[in-house]
């Protein structure tokens, strides 16, 4: 394998190759099977150059997932914060999970399958992606019920659990229900329970 002048990339453009890359052979191999010599293939780079842009395995993978972790919490804030109703921020909170599969779904697979989730640093960054998203939907269910800060984080992290369950079980059935329909169901799911807690009073 060669990187000679004639097919070298700008750092930014080579770094996105290599994490695209990456992505697929973790995704396809699991962390433990997975070889730096396979992911410099499939980005047909030598792999002295892949070690150039990602010291270890485990930076490479860190990588790959910080990517896409950040993604997926844009996408949600990005939802909540362009809808006035919380009807609609909740819908679109779900839309956005299923939409991220569509776009993303082998990036979907890395972060909610993850052969590496008992590693500490991926499991602080997968505790920090569940944190900021069921953050984001707090606001919402503070807004609706009434309920102080650690009632209402306690409901969005349920909320942000029963929807990656629910994406993850709508992928691996391989879109036998269509999206829309998917995300409607659960959707009436999450907005008939947030709905149901009374407005507080004080």
């Amino acid at each position: 394998m060669t990187d000679d002048k004639s097919n070298r990339l700008p750092r930014d453009e080579r770094r996105a190759q290599l994490l695209t890359a990456a992505l697929e052979v973790f995704t396809t191999a699991g962390y433990h099977s997975a070889a730096m010599d396979e992911i410099a293939d499939h980005a047909n780079v030598s792999k002295p150059v892949l070690y150039q842009h990602f010291p270890s395995k485990l930076d490479l993978y860190l990588a790959v997932l910080d990517i896409h972790i950040d993604s997926l919490v844009f996408t949600i804030q990005k939802a909540i914060s362009a809808n006035r109703e919380n009807s609609s921020r909740v819908g679109a909170t779900v839309e956005a999970y299923f939409g991220f599969i569509d776009s993303e779904g082998e990036a979907f697979r890395l972060l909610f399958e993850s052969d590496m989730s008992l590693e500490p640093q991926v499991r602080e960054r997968l505790n920090r992606m569940t944190y900021d998203n069921a953050a984001a939907v707090s606001a919402v269910i503070s807004i609706e019920t009434g309920l102080g800060k650690e009632e209402s984080m306690m409901l969005a992290v349920g909320i942000i659990g029963t929807v990656q369950i629910a994406a993850r079980h709508w992928l691996d059935r391989d879109g036998k229900i269509d999206r829309q329909r998917a995300t409607e169901l659960v959707m009436n799911l999450m907005w008939r329970g947030i709905s149901g807690f009374p407005k507080s009073q004080s």
